[in-house]
């Protein structure tokens, strides 16, 4: 089997959550991770599982509005680094793009603030929709991973995402068989 993460990120959070989640799909598959602009289509078309995460932003999957201020809010913190690979298309760009799936297999996650999902919104649920609206199978509930206030990844919330991956790649195997 082979696994892509796609990921946005804007302060890097979603970036670090996608790698830990790469490394738990690792068990059982080959695994690429690439920001959403290097999710080429002919990189999704080779794989078996498609695995996709950005940032909550207003409620939902972010825009360009959200990305741009998300610049601006970095441009004026200087505890805020901007990910490399922040500016540019974001997710919602991105599936314009993306061909039909076939029989592939599929996972959504986030990042957001630790609150209820009415105060937050969250990501995930948008890019779930899409994935299938794609054709591909969705294996497993769409995930958060959790920041604090200061927008860094709460506690434990890296070995989460590790767990989170081998129970996605586990999920993506049992479907395929």
């Amino acid at each position: 089997m082979r696994a892509v993460v796609v990921y946005e990120s804007m302060f890097g959070n979603t970036h670090a959550v996608a790698e830990h989640i790469a490394e738990g799909i690792q068990t059982l598959a080959e695994t690429t991770v690439v920001p959403v602009h290097d999710a080429i289509p002919e990189l999704i078309a080779a794989a078996d599982l498609i695995v996709v995460g950005g940032p909550t932003h207003a409620h939902g999957m972010s825009n360009k509005l959200s990305r741009d201020g998300a610049a601006d809010m970095a441009a004026k913190d200087e505890a805020l680094d901007l990910d490399p690979d922040a500016m540019g298309p974001g997710l919602r760009d991105w599936f314009d793009d993306v061909a039909e799936a076939g029989e592939r297999q599929a996972a959504a996650f986030d990042t957001r603030v630790h609150a209820t999902t009415l105060l937050t919104g969250q990501a995930s649920k948008g890019i779930a929709k899409r994935l299938r609206k794609h054709g591909f199978e969705v294996v497993v509930e769409v995930e958060s991973f959790f920041v604090d206030k200061s927008n860094h990844l709460e506690e434990g919330e890296a070995d989460r995402a590790t767990a989170w991956g081998r129970t996605v790649a586990e999920a993506a195997s049992q479907a395929s068989s």
